[in-house]
């Protein structure tokens, strides 16, 4: 299990000492620990004793990258509400009726797709009416 992280509040070593310590605690030693360049991580690697389990590479954190890619395109969208109240509304709206349009097109036939689309459009329709 590669283990990716970034600390939020600081890019130094004693904030990845904090949060290296925090994760192998809550989750156990890792086989690898994937990071970028930066050389707080390598500093409070060697002084953990896990040098030897760090990864550093160009695409090796794309799938913890990635995983965050839906959340993010929607905090972007909703970058002008002003309370959480209001956002926290919108997207609970919003994750409802976009799973009822989100229509995964490349796995069924042009006809399937139509018809499905009519079907989520009347069932919009019958819930706004």
């Amino acid at each position: 299990m590669a283990v990716a992280f970034q600390p939020a509040a600081k890019r130094d070593k004693p904030a990845a000492l904090k949060f290296i310590k925090r994760a192998m605690k809550r989750h156990g030693r890792p086989r690898a620990i994937v990071t970028d360049r930066l050389r707080s991580y390598g500093a409070a690697m060697k002084e953990i004793g896990n040098a030897d389990r760090q990864e550093v590479g160009g695409w090796l954190n794309n799938r913890a990258e990635n995983s965050h890619r839906p959340f993010r395109r929607r905090e972007r969208a909703m970058l002008r509400f002003r309370r959480m109240e209001t956002l926290q509304k919108f997207s609970t709206v919003h994750a409802q009726v976009h799973n009822l349009f989100n229509q995964d097109r490349r796995l069924i036939s042009r006809d399937q797709y139509k018809a499905q689309r009519a079907a989520a459009m009347a069932e919009w329709k019958s819930l706004a009416a």
